[in-house]
C-alpha cells in the first residue's frame, strides 16, 4: 500500500496546554512539538492523561487553556477532517455489514476509489474475511476492520489508540511494519502503548506522569537515562527518579 508524500515540517504543536475538568487539572503546561512523518508514542502510567491529550489532539475535547495546531490549523478545524484519523479501543465500525462494505463506506465519506478499499483490507491482513460480517469476526479482527477503515483515507496524521491488543505476534509485526512504511511516505503516526517493546518501534517518546510532561526523547535515550537496554525497566527507573512535579 503506497501513501502520499506529507509535509515533514511540524505536524502537531502543543503549547501551554491546560485540561481542567472541575477542580481536576488533567493536563498541566504540555509544550511539545510533534514532526511530520514519525511514529510518537505515548508512554504512561493509566490516568496520566494520554487519553485526554489524544482527544485533545483529535479536537474532541475542550481545552481550558493553551493552543493544539495540526497540520497548521487549530484542533478540531473542518480544514482537518479529511486529514487526520482517529482509530480508539472501542470498534466504531457496522456490526451488520461486511468487511468490504464498511471500508468502502468509510472511504466514499472522503472519496476514494474503490481500489484503496482492497488495498485497506489488504494492510491488515483481512483478506481472507472482506466478504464476512463483521458481527462475525474475532475481537482482533473487528479491531482491525476499525483500522482499515481509518487508513483508506490515507490521513497525513493518524492517531492509533493501543492498535495491537488482542492481535496475534504475527499479526502485530506485520502492522508495525505497516506503521514504518506510513511514516516513512510521510504519515504522522500518534500511538499510545502499555507494550514498552512496541516502544522500541517509535521515533519519539513522550512520557507522561499526573497530566505533565517528563520528557519527549528518542527510545535509544531513555535506555540511557534508565541504565538498562530493557526499555520498561528504563521507564519506571525514569518515572521514579523525577519528582512529580517536574515537567519537560
Amino acid at each position: 500500500m503506497s501513501y502520499p508524500q506529507a509535509d515533514p515540517a511540524a505536524a502537531v504543536v502543543v503549547n501551554e496546554l491546560q485540561i481542567r475538568r472541575g477542580k481536576t487539572t488533567v493536563l498541566d503546561g504540555l509544550d511539545f512539538t510533534i514532526g511530520g512523518g514519525a511514529i510518537t508514542g505515548l508512554l504512561g502510567p493509566s490516568g496520566s492523561g494520554k487519553t485526554t491529550l489524544m482527544r485533545a489532539i483529535v479536537g474532541v475535547q475542550h481545552i481550558s487553556a493553551g493552543s493544539i495546531q495540526v497540520l497548521g490549523h487549530p484542533a478540531g478545524s473542518a480544514a482537518l477532517r479529511s486529514k487526520t484519523g482517529h482509530v480508539s479501543q472501542s470498534p466504531s465500525v457496522y456490526p451488520d455489514i461486511t468487511v468490504e462494505d464498511n471500508v468502502q463506506y468509510f472511504g466514499a465519506l472522503h472519496s476514494m476509489p474503490r481500489s484503496r478499499t482492497d488495498e485497506a483490507i489488504d494492510a491488515v491482513g483481512l483478506r481472507p474475511f472482506a466478504k464476512r460480517k463483521t458481527a462475525d469476526l474475532s475481537g482482533g479482527q473487528f479491531s482491525c476492520v476499525s483500522l482499515a477503515c481509518a487508513l483508506v483515507s490515507r490521513p497525513d496524521v493518524l492517531i492509533l489508540d493501543e492498535p495491537t491488543v488482542g492481535l496475534d505476534p504475527v499479526l502485530r509485526v506485520e502492522l508495525w511494519e505497516q506503521f514504518a512504511a506510513m511514516a516513512a511516505a510521510g504519515t504522522t503516526l500518534i500511538i499510545p502503548s502499555h507494550v514498552m517493546e512496541e516502544a522500541s518501534h517509535c521515533d519519539s517518546l513522550l512520557l507522561l506522569r499526573e497530566g505533565r510532561l517528563l520528557a519527549q526523547l528518542t527510545p535509544g535515550k531513555l535506555r540511557e537515562l534508565g541504565g538498562t537496554d530493557d526499555l520498561e525497566l528504563a521507564f519506571l527507573r525514569l518515572i521514579r527518579s523525577l519528582p512529580k512535579e517536574t515537567a519537560a
